[in-house]
């Protein structure tokens, strides 16, 4: 059967709770069908740190909760002022591989942050002067995923000192703000999407 692949669709959903998008994307990602468009999800979370698959349990003092996720990767922090960018992206209809997509996923950012910004070998993500400015996990389920990336655009980047970011202890965090980039979050929200749309598209 041929399926003619319709526009990827960009949802802004504010500012909602971890758990609450979590459970939106598992029944999402369960309930559509082979014909069923892509999504992209724009989300700010309140304070949560979250632990990917790879992630041992944690306590932390500081009264952040800590949720226990089904993506891939270590522990990180998401709160105000970091664009979430959830990807329901069937990439079994596309023709794209995982590692592909992770990679499409990390030059989205690239392309946005600029010439500064650059991956490490066996550590996913974006950095830029060595300190990490966007992190990234995703689950494929069927040849479809969920999750996606994280980017620090104007937050507070306290709470990033009380984990070690993806696994990485003393791993330096940065964002936008402080690297010169003066757009807001549904500036920069916006111009992420349409960077990772037209890079699936055209891979």
């Amino acid at each position: 059967m041929t399926v003619v692949l319709e526009k990827i669709a960009v949802k802004t959903l504010g500012r909602i709770e971890y758990d609450i998008a979590l459970k939106a994307m598992r029944a999402f990602t369960t309930q559509r069908k082979e014909t069923t468009p892509d999504e992209l999800w724009l989300v700010e979370h309140p304070p949560v740190y979250t632990l990917g698959q790879g992630a041992d349990d944690v306590a932390v003092g500081n009264g952040i909760p800590v949720v226990r996720s089904d993506r891939g990767g270590e522990i990180t922090y998401h709160g105000p002022g970091q664009v979430v960018l959830y990807t329901l992206v069937d990439l079994a209809r596309r023709g794209i591989k995982v590692k592909q997509f992770v990679a499409l996923l990390e030059q989205s950012v690239i392309d946005l942050v600029g010439t500064r910004a650059e991956r490490r070998p066996g550590a996913p993500g974006v950095y830029v002067g060595g300190a990490k400015i966007a992190a990234l996990g995703i689950r494929v389920t069927r040849g479809r995923s969920y999750h996606g990336l994280a980017l620090n655009v104007d937050m507070d980047l306290a709470p990033f000192a009380a984990i070690d970011p993806c696994g990485f202890p003393g791993l330096p965090v940065t964002q936008t703000k402080d690297i010169g980039i003066s757009q807001n979050m549904n500036q920069i929200g916006d111009r992420l999407a349409r960077l990772l749309i037209s890079n699936i598209e055209n891979a």
